[in-house]
């Protein structure tokens, strides 16, 4: 029975324009047993969706768009900042009234000079009463000649005197008014003299702190506008310059908010999403440098924001908290000085576009800018 059924089937002849009978192909158990590994679906799967993922996270994610530079802390006003404490006169130091470190109030004494000359001051304070008396006589002397030259100015016109008579007498009163100049002259020369000399106890200009006494010891010889200490003002308005590249300053403008990381602090920064930043201080720009520096990065001027309020007090901060709003740190924890980085925020753009920014150099957009055109 079998041989008849193999006889009656006829073989079938192979082409590639008709497909092969099914009722062969399941005869074919090898094809059956060709399948996808695992392994390499599970990759597959994996591909597509980690793609489609990252193409919705790059097309929908807002990112802060930020140009970022460092610098130092410093203060807004130069009166602020450390200066120099120096000698009016020329002599030599008699007494220091501090030490390195001290805490001083407005007129607290720093140092005495003294002159080389003991007997200075006295010498100064009879020139200037001969000063005085030699003003006193000629100004005396200038009213009674007034007084003649106006009773001869009085006869002339009565032709009671003659002329180089009345000539003379103004005249007169010309040479004494030029005595009186001169005399006063003198007088605050001396009285110059004097003052400067009773300078020579030099105060504090206002509260703060004696960093460094730069003179020496007791009987030094210092010279008029020698440094002697050198001074730190107290409740200083601190601020943060900062540095940025060329490229990017023609978007940095009076009012960008800026977040800021100090040196020394704990912080962990997102530079596109500045909310969920850890231990960054807001700030605010208040001034660009119109010229470069020499290596082409302009200087920001930023302050601490108007808004931002105390978070810290005067307790230990807890420095895994998330300070968005907050006040700078104390300066125990930041002095001036101190290194600091700094991000100006822009505009919001995807995140994909900014990828794409960075990886064609090109600068960050300005809406305002795109908008007005």
């Amino acid at each position: 029975m079998s041989d008849s059924k193999h006889t009656n089937v006829q073989p079938q002849k192979f082409t590639f324009t008709k497909s092969l009978d099914s009722k062969y192909l399941g005869h074919l158990s090898c094809l059956n047993r060709i399948r996808t590994p695992v392994p390499l679906r599970v990759i597959a799967w994996t591909l597509v969706t980690g793609l489609v993922v990252v193409a919705l996270t790059l097309t929908y994610t807002p990112w802060v768009q930020t140009t970022s530079g460092t610098g130092v802390v410093t203060t807004m006003n130069p009166r602020d900042r450390v200066q120099s404490i120096n000698a009016v006169v020329a002599g030599r130091i008699a007494q220091w009234y501090v030490n390195d470190g001290n805490s001083v109030k407005e007129g607290d004494p720093i140092v005495l000079i003294q002159d080389v000359d003991n007997n200075l001051v006295s010498r100064l304070e009879a020139q200037l009463a001969a000063a005085e008396l030699k003003y006193e006589a000629t100004t005396e002397a200038v009213n009674t000649a007034i007084i003649d030259y106006e009773r001869k100015e009085t006869l002339f016109n009565e032709g009671l005197a003659s002329r180089y008579e009345y000539e003379q007498a103004r005249i007169k009163v010309q040479e004494l008014r030029a005595s009186e100049q001169d005399a006063a002259a003198s007088l605050n020369a001396a009285k110059t003299n004097l003052s400067r000399q009773g300078s020579q106890l030099i105060t504090a200009p206002r509260d703060g702190t004696i960093i460094h006494v730069e003179a020496g010891d007791l009987a030094t010889i210092v010279s008029a506008g020698a440094r002697l200490a050198t001074f730190m003002p107290a409740n200083a308005e601190r601020a943060a310059e900062i540095y940025i590249d060329g490229r990017d300053i023609g978007l940095v403008t009076p009012g960008r908010q800026v977040r800021l990381e100090f040196e020394g602090w704990p912080a962990f920064q997102f530079s596109g999403i500045p909310n969920h930043a850890i231990g960054t201080f807001p700030g605010e720009v208040v001034f660009v440098e119109p010229s470069a520096r020499a290596n082409g990065s302009f200087r920001v001027l930023v302050k601490e924001s108007r808004t931002a309020h105390d978070c810290l007090g005067n307790e230990s901060p807890d420095f895994g908290q998330n300070m968005i709003n907050c006040k700078w740190p104390p300066e125990s924890y930041i002095r001036l000085g101190a290194n600091v980085r700094g991000w100006i925020l822009l505009d919001t753009v995807s995140l994909g576009f900014e990828f794409w920014r960075l990886l064609n150099n090109f600068p960050p957009v300005n809406n305002a800018i795109n908008t007005s055109q």
